[in-house]
């Protein structure tokens, strides 16, 4: 038997994820009596199917790599990775796929948790389908907001629904290696697992529709990434498109090219995109179109809907799909809800003046392969479309000593754009080993519009990799 009964809230969120946690956190902070609606795990996609189990997936993988390079070392981690102990690590940083830790964090933090489906049903309410068939309804005072994420993106395949293809969930909770495993897609998810199960003993082959692996960076990035895919064994194609791809009775996977040719995995992943998680979640009330982004201003407060009451924050308004830069836009969304509770201005520069720079001109992100891509801000060819004049300065990071020190064949490279105008830094990109740790300076540099002659006077360490930047500002200098 369905009943219904309405709880009053200050403030609702629809998503238990981090960026749903960090709107709640701040909201129950400040006083406003919150609740998050949530139909899966707390914690969302990246405790239990992103980033952390990749990353779990992939740190063994990227230190015997750089181990298998250092004298000394090289004799004792030419054995293979230990398969059960990668995937038993996988899954402790996943927590087992349980929440319990979540939950009694979201019980500590003062909000309340709703077990269900949350949908919007009109303006400041939602309805809750809970698991045990009830129906929940949710009255907002102040607002609600929707932090529902994104999900893998698949191709329109004929049969795509019997073929049981991998998405980036099943690549990152797979219980064994995939003796083939095809991948379809140059982006960052299919070269990292690429990466991973590759190193894990799966024999790879990378479909990648365009020329060159991780597109959207600096074309030395995909080529560094590339190299390094191919020595360890990966099938690495470009150009080439899949047209039809079925499993047969014997759990075979077959996959048909443009060109004719045909090719047979064990399990394929289908790494061609993301898609908001925004069709069942009852746009339609409140006059928007299901399965469509959500469109923002800098305060995370959706355009389209009057009365700035509506809010989403993260992946499903499609300003910077990255956990940090949600969980970044989750603390703007928290504040600014507190304001406009209390009936403060947004003027005071705290919080909607900002978060444009943040989600627009100075977006971090790391690619977690054999080599590491960090980035940046603008890349040459963005800077081309926006019309910007920028100085485009390259040092090879392998010619440093702090490199050598950390692999003696070390290869890499550093790019960074000047504006010539304002003579700051609008872009940077990293490519090596280890280059993770230069994104937060560039990070800095970009966001509090360092002047260059400035970075002159940060001196790095001897000998480490961060010396780049000396090497950087030499070229610029000589040049």
């Amino acid at each position: 038997m369905t009943t219904e009964n309405i709880r009053t809230y200050d403030v609702i969120v629809i998503g238990a994820g981090p960026v749903g946690e960090n709107v709640a956190d701040r909201t129950s902070a400040a006083g406003l009596r919150t609740v998050i609606v949530e139909s899966e795990l707390a914690g969302g996609d990246c405790s239990y199917w992103a980033c952390e189990p990749s990353k779990a997936l992939l740190r063994p993988a990227l230190l015997r790599a750089d181990a298998l390079h250092v004298p000394g070392l090289d004799p004792a981690v030419k054995n293979p990775l230990d398969v059960e102990a990668v995937l038993a690590h996988r899954d402790r940083m996943s927590a087992d796929w349980t929440d319990d830790g979540q939950v009694e964090w979201i019980k500590s933090a003062g909000i309340d948790l709703l077990r269900g489906h949350g949908r919007l049903a009109g303006e400041r309410e939602v309805s809750v389908r809970t698991p045990d068939g009830d129906t929940v309804r949710l009255r907002a005072r102040h607002a609600v907001a929707v932090c529902t994420g994104s999900r893998a993106a698949l191709p329109p395949l004929p049969g795509i629904e019997d073929l049981r293809p991998w998405t980036s969930r099943e690549a990152t909770s797979a219980r064994k290696p995939p003796r083939r495993l095809a991948i379809v897609g140059a982006g960052v998810v299919g070269v990292e697992m690429a990466t991973a199960w590759q190193a894990l003993g799966s024999r790879v082959t990378l479909l990648a529709r365009e020329e060159g692996l991780l597109p959207r960076m600096e074309p030395f990035a995909g080529e560094l990434v590339t190299e390094r895919l191919r020595e360890a064994g990966a099938d690495v194609r470009f150009g080439v498109s899949v047209v039809a791809a079925g499993r047969g009775r014997d759990g075979e996977v077959r996959i048909t090219l443009a060109d004719g040719a045909e090719l047979v995995a064990d399990e394929v992943l289908f790494a061609t995109g993301r898609a908001p998680r925004s069709q069942d979640i009852g746009l339609d009330t409140v006059g928007l179109t299901p399965g469509d982004w959500l469109t923002t201003d800098d305060s995370l407060t959706v355009t389209a809907v009057p009365g700035n009451w509506l809010y989403a924050v993260g992946d499903v308004n499609r300003r910077a799909l990255f956990t940090h830069q949600g969980k970044y836009q989750a603390r703007i969304a928290g504040a600014v809800i507190v304001a406009r509770s209390r009936g403060e201005a947004l003027d005071t520069g705290r919080w909607a003046v900002h978060s444009g720079t943040a989600d627009t001109e100075a977006v971090p992100g790391v690619v977690f392969t054999d080599p590491e891509v960090a980035f940046v801000g603008l890349t040459v060819r963005e800077a081309e479309r926006g019309g910007r004049d920028v100085e485009v300065v390259d040092h090879e990071i392998g010619h440093l000593a702090g490199a050598l020190q950390y692999r003696p064949d070390y290869r890499g490279r550093a790019r960074i754009l000047i504006d010539r105008e304002r003579q700051v830094l609008v872009g940077a990109t990293f490519v090596g080993p280890g280059v993770s740790e230069l994104l937060y300076s560039a990070t800095v540099a970009i966001t509090a519009e360092v002047p260059v002659e400035r970075l002159w006077h940060a001196v790095p360490a001897f000998p480490t990799i961060s010396e780049v930047w000396l090497r950087l500002l030499e070229t610029r200098r000589d040049s």
